[in-house]
């Protein structure tokens, strides 16, 4: 396994600790990733994570490959619904998103933010770009994908199998309304 690298929100308090490469890097440019990613930046001193064309960038790690090494304490869970089946991560001492984590997943979605800028992985494609009125003006500097693939579900699969199918718990200090 490659080396391991700590990212963190943008105060420097919560940080996490990423062991090897990333399963996939995307932009999701799904509904429920750009509202929540709208929703998330109106918090006092929000970020906001969405890319120009308004994606939302992540770095999909395997839950055994990251590791909270400071600031457990003020990670919150922000869901757009009660009954929502995802859930996304916010570290409340600067409101910076951390992750996004699907309900029974064995990954998780790393915002890009949380990297240097130098060290960043690149995306490596755009998906749901289904659910724009109107996907024309999206850069064709990578594929953009109209939905989630078969390529994309096997690279999660792969990972599990690698995982001998666990699934690691994340758990936060409570909850928090955007």
């Amino acid at each position: 396994m490659s080396q391991s690298m700590t990212i963190g929100c943008t105060c420097g308090h919560t940080r996490l600790r990423v062991q090897g490469a990333p399963i996939l890097v995307s932009e999701c440019l799904c509904d429920s990733c750009r509202a929540a990613a709208a929703r998330l930046a109106k918090l006092p001193g929000g970020s906001d994570i969405l890319t120009a064309h308004g994606a939302t960038p992540s770095a999909e790690y395997r839950k055994d490959r990251v590791e909270i090494v400071a600031g457990a304490e003020s990670l919150r869970e922000f869901r757009l619904k009660p009954d929502a089946g995802s859930r996304r991560i916010v570290a409340t001492c600067c409101n910076t998103p951390i992750f996004l984590e699907m309900k029974g997943a064995h990954w998780l979605s790393l915002y890009l933010h949380l990297w240097p800028e130098d060290t960043r992985p690149n995306p490596e494609l755009r998906t749901m770009t289904g659910d724009l009125p109107d996907a024309s003006a999206l850069p064709a500097d990578i594929p953009n994908l109209k939905t989630h693939t078969v390529s994309f579900y096997l690279k999660l699969l792969g990972a599990w199998v690698a995982m001998g199918f666990r699934n690691p718990t994340i758990t936060t200090a409570g909850t928090i309304d955007a």
